[in-house]
């Protein structure tokens, strides 16, 4: 229960961090938060008991969520004076470098070095880097035309349709976090080590996607991209499930990470342009329903596998796959604001 705590979290902090990114705007918001999520992790690696370790994971979550939406509220305003699609690009750093986090927490824990002495060389490196990345931000008043709209969200028949297209991808991509190896190693006998590379594949598709994600947007539009998307992951994953052979379903969990890579990047892109409301608080509320379904999925394909089987449970990755073709048009700008 005490890993519940950073989603929690999470959560909790994105339904206030909207207001005050419209109050503080998403410069000093992306300021203060960079600097705070590497410093949660001291009390992290402190925790003495389970209920300080899972009030450290709430402090960690409520951290990174607000950063989260700050980052992307900031560059929502990057996107709108670039005069070109790039939050696909920014969403892809974010992969790389969770994969570069995994390696080293990996190489880390072989070399046996403890918690405290990595967390706190992270805190180190990563606050040393957050000073010279927000010195290279927009200045404060990037976010001026927000000044008039709402301080919350108010749930438009825009803001629903990007949340519930959020929430589906998220709640897939949180389903091929957990269940992709578990899959490979109990349902098809592939033994563990063959079994990593499932969620390997899920990712560094969507790590690639995400890197090119901009272009194709760009050169198809971002309907057109995304009912794409929601195709290649239905029919590959599908496919993958219906053989029931390891190579077919490593093939179907990459087509499923292309396939949802650069859903939520667009998503935030076009909530930041809604018009009526604040850029913060609909990156907001949009962020807030996407991680709800990433924080559901896990255990909704568990209870599901509990009933049916697994490679069963499974195929509601492939429903929500067709959910967010046809939920594609909700993806399209629906004005032309200005940061």
């Amino acid at each position: 229960m005490a890993l519940l705590g950073a989603a929690v979290g999470a959560l909790l902090s994105m339904t206030v961090v909207g207001a005050l990114i419209s109050r503080l705007g998403s410069r000093r918001m992306v300021g203060a938060t960079a600097l705070l999520l590497p410093f949660s992790l001291i009390p992290l690696a402190l925790a003495p008991n389970v209920a300080a370790l899972t009030a450290a994971l709430v402090f960690v979550g409520a951290c990174n969520g607000a950063l989260d939406v700050s980052m992307n509220a900031h560059a929502v305003a990057v996107e709108t004076r670039y005069e070109r699609r790039i939050m696909s690009s920014f969403h892809a750093a974010f992969s790389f470098g969770a994969l570069a986090g995994s390696v080293l927490g990996g190489g880390v824990a072989y070399l046996g070095i403890g918690v405290l002495p990595h967390f706190l060389t992270v805190f180190v490196i990563a606050t040393l880097a957050a000073v010279p990345a927000y010195l290279a931000l927009l200045p404060s008043d990037a976010d001026a035309a927000d000044g008039g709209a709402p301080a919350f969200a108010r749930p438009t028949r825009a803001l629903l349709g990007l949340g519930i297209i959020s929430f589906c991808v998220l709640l897939g991509e949180g389903a091929m976090s957990d269940w992709s190896a578990v899959y490979l190693d109990d349902t098809l006998s592939t033994g563990p080590g063959f079994a990593a590379a499932g969620y390997a594949a899920f990712s560094l598709a969507m790590a690639l996607g995400r890197l090119f994600g901009d272009g194709l947007a760009e050169r198809f539009g971002p309907t057109n991209l995304v009912r794409l998307c929601g195709a290649v992951a239905a029919a590959g994953l599908g496919t993958a499930l219906a053989v029931g052979n390891p190579v077919f379903a490593l093939v179907g969990f990459a087509c499923a990470g292309a396939g949802f890579s650069v859903v939520f990047p667009l998503a935030l892109s076009a909530a930041g342009q809604t018009e009526d409301v604040a850029t913060g608080p609909a990156l907001a509320a949009v962020s807030t329903a996407a991680y709800t379904g990433f924080l559901v999925g896990p255990p909704t394909i568990g209870f599901l596998a509990e009933l049916t089987g697994l490679g069963t449970a499974l195929y509601l990755v492939v429903g929500l796959s067709t959910a967010i073709f046809v939920l594609g048009g909700t993806v399209r700008p629906k004005s032309g604001k200005k940061t």
